[in-house]
């Protein structure tokens, strides 16, 4: 129990385990790409993850389709995919840092001549209102040229390293398979209550002080009321 407690765990409810990824990749199971859909969900619902435990993702599966599945190869898949998208992702950073350089390399010079042009304006203009227009508009040209490399450097990193971060988790996420009958009505005791969540939406289990559940339910979900 130790190890749930030191876990997040994301579950997945799907009608066919081939829902959960692209059905036109031509490329064997544990290479296929993740259905949109469900890479959406996983990642939307791991951003909201509180703290940086591990992941587990549960995929619930009708037991029909336990003969076709398989922990390991599902577990390959989900680390190369989002392995993959991790290393997409970090060549965004280097191509964005590698941008903020250039153009750090053509504000710098740009900032001193206009620095100097400021200076010698204020030395050959004899009138003061014209000096002062020149040398303030060459001072701010200087620094409208270095706006691009600051930005890069300050803040646009930040959103591209996030995601790296998260795909990264991901992909250290233990995956493991869950069968379900296949007529078992979907959802929590309470949802078959009379408490049916919306038709698609996503719905976080019930949780203590030490787990955080959420449910992701990528099957259409037939009402019976």
């Amino acid at each position: 129990m130790a190890t749930e407690n030191a876990e997040h765990l994301i579950e997945i409810r799907v009608d066919r385990l081939a829902q959960l990824f692209h059905t036109l990749d031509p490329f064997p199971f544990r290479e296929k790409d993740l259905d949109q859909d469900a890479e959406e969900h996983i990642v939307s619902w791991a951003r909201e993850l509180p703290d940086k435990r591990p992941v587990r993702i549960a995929v619930h599966i009708p037991d029909g389709d336990a003969h076709d599945a398989n922990s390991k190869e599902l577990n390959e898949a989900f680390h190369r995919y989002f392995g993959g998208r991790a290393v997409a992702v970090q060549r965004e950073l280097n191509e964005l840092f590698r941008v903020g350089r250039r153009s750090l390399a053509i504000g710098i010079p740009i900032l001193v001549a206009c620095f100097i042009s400021a200076r010698l304006a204020a030395g050959y203009l004899s009138e003061y209102p014209v000096q002062r227009l020149v040398e303030e508009s060459l001072l701010i040209l200087g620094w409208v040229a270095n706006w691009r490399p600051l930005e890069i450097f300050l803040y646009d990193w930040w959103p591209l390293a996030r995601r790296r971060n998260l795909y990264r988790r991901l992909a250290a996420a233990a995956v493991e398979l869950r069968l379900y009958a296949e007529h078992e009505p979907e959802g929590t005791e309470r949802d078959r209550k009379g408490h049916r969540p919306r038709r698609g939406s996503l719905r976080p289990n019930i949780c203590n002080s030490h787990k955080v559940y959420y449910g992701i339910y990528l099957s259409t979900i037939r009402s019976d009321i």
